[in-house]
């Protein structure tokens, strides 16, 4: 074992999780046939097999069980001394990881750049994936801080830091566009663009339809606010979909928000982390400027709309 790098073991832990040289291959951006040699050289020094495959999946031996722990102590250890010595530094250098679910592109590189001028020998990484992504990486305490719009309620520490909310979202020609008070049964007739089923959006919106026994007509899921918005300019349904995503088409001039009975939604962006989770002073110091700083950062950042008016029936965004 003398000879093994902590390279492999790092391919190693990767695949163990993901289970699949494929999947490690991505995460790691490797590619496959690179992962598969790490592996079979790690084999070789480790004398025993590790993996055994079924079909497509991957399951750990007795052996690749007992290094897995073995790994899982060692990056431990050194994420520790790491956190130590940037304690050290003080916020001269260090490390930030993030992860954030996909909605919150459209604010976080924003949030990132004062805190990266102020502090620039910082390595910073953001993570965008979707909610069930970043519940994983939660669980598995790969990053630092998670920015969810709705967190999970056990074993997490949790800091509400800025106000969020979903309107209705139609082309600037739709006939309901001139509306006031529309009764949310009306959206019925009309066919309606969700969000992927475990979408923080989604639960959200889902939620305040059931709470209302209200069952919109779905034409369409898709996987993005990106393409929710190019259906709806599309003319293929309305949608709802959180404001921070619509700076662009807002300045364009291209959609409108509709005028319906119980919206906006209000709800709040979270910062996570682990319960119990020791912070390093770089996590520290971004959690105390979010909570302190950043809403005011955004605010600053993107143009001056205010809550009624959003409200107000045919605003156009």
């Amino acid at each position: 074992m003398k000879n093994v790098t902590l390279h492999q073991l790092q391919v190693f832990e990767v695949t163990a999780r993901r289970k699949s040289f494929t999947r490690a291959a991505e995460e790691l951006f490797l590619a496959q046939p690179t992962v598969s040699m790490q592996i079979k050289q790690l084999t070789k020094a480790v004398g025993l097999p590790l993996f055994e495959q079924m079909g497509k999946r991957l399951y750990l031996t007795d052996a690749g069980r007992e290094l897995l722990t073995t790994c899982q102590e060692v990056f431990d250890r050194l994420s520790q001394f790491e956190m130590t010595v940037s304690d050290m530094q003080g916020l001269k250098k260090g490390k930030l990881k993030l992860a954030a679910v996909s909605t919150a592109k459209y604010f976080a590189p924003r949030l990132l750049g004062p805190f990266c001028q102020r502090y620039p020998d910082i390595d910073v990484s953001l993570k965008v994936t979707n909610r069930e992504r970043v519940l994983e990486r939660l669980c598995e305490n790969n990053d630092d801080l998670y920015i969810l719009g709705n967190p999970p309620e056990e074993d997490i520490i949790d800091y509400p830091f800025m106000e969020d909310i979903l309107v209705v979202i139609a082309p600037n020609d739709h006939p309901l566009a001139g509306e006031k008070n529309i009764p949310l049964q009306r959206l019925a007739e009309e066919p309606f663009l969700m969000r992927e089923s475990g979408s923080g959006t989604r639960m959200m919106v889902q939620r305040f339809f059931d709470a209302h026994n209200f069952t919109p007509h779905v034409r369409m899921e898709l996987g993005s606010s990106e393409a929710i918005k190019q259906a709806v300019l599309g003319g293929l349904g309305l949608s709802v979909l959180s404001h921070q995503t619509l700076t662009l088409e807002r300045a364009a001039g291209l959609l409108v928000t509709l005028d319906v009975e119980g919206f906006p939604i209000e709800r709040f962006w979270h910062v996570v982390h682990p319960s119990g989770k020791r912070l390093s002073v770089v996590a520290r110091s971004f959690l105390t400027y979010l909570l302190d700083e950043g809403k005011q950062v955004l605010r600053e950042s993107e143009p001056k709309f205010t809550l009624n008016e959003l409200r107000t029936n045919g605003n156009t965004l």
